[in-house]
């Protein structure tokens, strides 16, 4: 009975808490075996991959590489402590699986969402995660089976395998674009040389600037001319201090930075400044405009390339304030100062400016800056810095995917200067036609040589203009999700510049009329013009009388001098010309929309009449050109056209004797509707990104057809072209939409 007593059941204790969480830690990595830690590759290269690309889209002016190489340092630093803190509190909690693993996948996870997080859209940042850390997962899941399952050789041989696919992929050709072929007929091709071939004048390439640069030495201490600082503190109040670090000056001593090609030889040559737009600063995009620089020197042009760097956006500084205003300022005094270098014998300026005969080139921000430097007493009339602001004799303006926003209330207006407009359909960056508005409100106000043109290119895009912004047009990482398969290749994107700058400098600034046909009819330069795209082109010259437009008044049936409209068979109606977001353009245009009509039956019909004849009584000669702009809106049909071959229509002309004469215009020009772009790489991710700003495919786009009045007399040689007083548009096929503006003669 004691003995029974003596004895006591054993029974074990529960260790501390804290003890079993040290076990816990002590036990952080037991599932991570040899193969798990190989497989950690995965994961951490697609996080790698991630900030690799915001490196790239946040550069801080020291190369990509060495931005690159930090990034990936520092998200190497981050993963390795996020990831064993991960795995420790995983341990803490107790769950069984490889928790060093896993904590690199939550990092991957996460740091892929935050880095992709644009636009505060969700669903685009985490969709993007998920993928891009399951594709790390996949292949990290591989690294480690082929570590500890395969022999070094096979090893050896699946990553060979991989590498080659890897650059397969890289390198593979993109489809290529689908032409927009016009009907050569009536489009004889020009004689004259190509545009784009250099000039006879050898030439000579130098820099001036402010002698201070921190970042570029032929600014700096090795400027081949000092040029002197501007004061802008009157328009801009926001200028970070950490942007004045970067660059060594404030808003109160702007540096007249320029990169200069010159030709050689005696006499005075035009002058031509050509200005970049918002780019990341440090990325600098000045240098990005040599070719046009070096081909515009050889054909007898002084051309600078303007810096305006410091007034672009940065990551890390944001943008300065009434920047746009600014950079049509600079501008003006770049011209200043190249009028002080030209008074000095010391410089090679001295007695080679032609002021009476200058240029202006714009791309971006820097299309819409060009049009305002031109515009100038709208903003700087009170600016005495600037003096008198008629001396510079502007004569040419061209704008490159520009942009056109209202500044202090304002839009830029040119008039009684020669005005080209370029733009990508594929454009990212600027997808608005906004080129289109600067053309509509470009005017004149009695004849003389000047004209306005633009070209709408259908496979160009926005950065392959300049030769430093990559092929991108937004920034890594949302980059990544454009559409670049059906863009034309950089070197033919600049083929196309080089050639309509060229020919539009030489018709404006040197006066050779060979190369205005084409900005006539694009199709008289198809023999230079790369094949693998299409063009839209609208003109107009200060000699043009236009008859019939739809600014004068709200009343569809009423014409200009007295004329009459009148739609039959079809929906006729006034409204404004918008862009593809609906925003307008700041014109009006008669809308036609008509339905598919029996052969039997009478053709839709729109007609303009005059009870005299519409013919100007100034106009001493008869008419020779027929023109009118028309775009085609069939893509907004429920129901497909009736023609894959473009718009079937007819025009036809009546004198005031009661004589017509009709032509097909499908005889003489195609009329095709806007390329059908797709922005992104997914239509899901289309209509996300940049709040839906690519969710809209097509933008109708206006094309100048002129026709000649010779080919109405024929077909009827009793027309009389001298007193002509009635137009009618056929339309026998259908259903179709069209736009019809700006309807005269030449």
């Amino acid at each position: 009975m004691e003995l029974q007593q003596l004895q006591t059941e054993y029974i074990p204790s529960k260790p501390p808490l804290r003890a079993r969480l040290g076990r816990r830690i002590r036990d952080t990595y037991r599932y991570d075996s040899v193969f798990w830690r190989m497989a950690v590759v995965g994961p951490w290269g697609a996080a790698m991959f991630v900030f690799a690309l915001a490196a790239l889209g946040m550069p801080t002016g020291f190369g990509a590489l060495a931005d690159i190489l930090a990034f990936i340092s520092v998200g190497t630093t981050g993963l390795f402590i996020a990831a064993h803190l991960a795995a420790v509190l995983l341990a803490l909690i107790g769950l069984p699986l490889p928790r060093l693993y896993a904590g690199t996948v939550i990092y991957a996870l996460t740091v892929i969402f935050f880095i992709f997080w644009q636009d505060h859209d969700t669903v685009i940042s985490a969709v993007t995660a998920i993928v891009l850390t399951l594709t790390g997962i996949a292949l990290g899941i591989g690294a480690g089976m082929l570590r500890t399952r395969f022999s070094r050789r096979l090893r050896f041989y699946a990553a060979a395998v991989l590498g080659l696919l890897c650059v397969s992929a890289a390198v593979w050709p993109a489809d290529n674009p689908a032409a927009y072929p016009g009907i050569a007929k009536h489009a004889a091709p020009i004689e004259a040389e190509n545009p784009a071939r250099p000039g006879h004048y050898s030439y000579t390439t130098f820099d001036y600037g402010s002698g201070n640069d921190y970042w570029r030495t032929e600014y700096g201490k090795e400027a081949d001319l000092v040029s002197t600082s501007v004061d802008a503190s009157l328009y801009i109040k926001k200028w970070p201090a950490f942007r004045t670090r970067y660059w060594g000056f404030d808003q109160s001593s702007l540096p007249l930075n320029g990169r200069v090609w010159m030709p050689e030889g005696n006499g005075s040559f035009p002058l031509v400044l050509m200005v970049h737009g918002n780019h990341l600063m440090e990325d600098f995009s000045d240098e990005g405009y040599g070719y046009l620089g070096e081909l515009l020197a050889s054909r007898g042009f002084i051309a600078v390339s303007v810096d305006e760097n410091y007034l672009n956006y940065s990551v890390w500084t944001g943008i300065p304030d009434n920047d746009m205003k600014v950079r049509a300022w600079i501008l003006l005094k770049h011209l200043q100062q190249i009028e002080s270098y030209a008074g000095d014998a010391a410089t090679p300026f001295y007695q080679k400016v032609n002021f009476a005969q200058i240029g202006l080139i714009g791309h971006s921000r820097g299309g819409q800056a060009v049009a305002m430097a031109k515009d100038a007493g709208r903003w700087f009339s009170a600016d005495e810095t600037l003096g008198d602001l008629e001396r510079y004799n502007i004569q040419a303006i061209i704008a490159i995917s520009p942009t056109d926003k209202k500044v202090d209330g304002e839009f830029a207006r040119i008039k009684d200067v020669s005005y080209l407009a370029l733009q990508g359909a594929r454009d990212a960056d600027v997808n608005d036609f906004d080129g289109d508005r600067q053309y509509i409100r470009t005017s004149f106000t009695k004849p003389s040589a000047h004209f306005k043109s633009s070209v709408y290119i259908t496979d160009a895009n926005h950065s392959q203009f300049n030769t430093e912004w990559g092929f991108r047009d937004i920034s890594f990482p949302k980059g990544i999700f454009l559409n670049q398969q059906a863009i034309i290749g950089p070197k033919e994107q600049r083929e196309i510049a080089k050639i309509y700058v060229s020919a539009f400098l030489e018709s404006t600034l040197h006066g050779n009329e060979s190369y205005l046909p084409l900005f006539q009819d694009y199709r008289t330069g198809l023999h230079w013009l790369p094949a693998d795209t299409g063009y839209f082109g609208r003109f107009e010259s200060a000699l043009f009388h236009k008859m019939a437009w739809h600014d004068e008044d709200l009343n569809r049936g009423t014409l200009p001098n007295g004329g009459l409209a009148q739609g039959n068979h079809l929906t006729w109606v006034e409204e404004e010309v918008t862009n593809r977001k609906s925003v307008n353009k700041g014109t009006r245009a008669i809308t036609l929309e008509w339905a598919d009509r029996a052969n039997n039956e009478e053709p839709a019909s729109y007609s303009l009449s005059w009870n005299s004849s519409f013919l100007p009584r100034k106009m001493s000669t008869p008419p020779e050109i027929l023109s009118f702009s028309i775009a085609d809106r069939s893509f907004e049909l429920t129901e497909p056209a009736a023609s894959s071959a473009g718009l079937q229509a007819e025009v036809e002309l009546q004198s005031t004797n009661g004589e017509t004469a009709r032509i097909s215009l499908a005889d003489y020009i195609k009329i095709a509707p806007p390329p059908d772009v797709a922005f992104t790489i997914l239509p899901w991710v289309e209509k996300r990104l940049s709040d839906g700003k690519y969710k809209y495919p097509q933008e109708a786009v206006f094309q100048t057809v002129m026709l000649d009045l010779a080919e109405f007399a024929k077909i009827n040689p009793q027309l009389d072209l001298s007193a002509l007083k009635g137009i009618t548009f056929y339309f026998s096929e259908g259903p179709g939409k069209i736009m019809l503006d700006d309807i005269g003669i030449y």
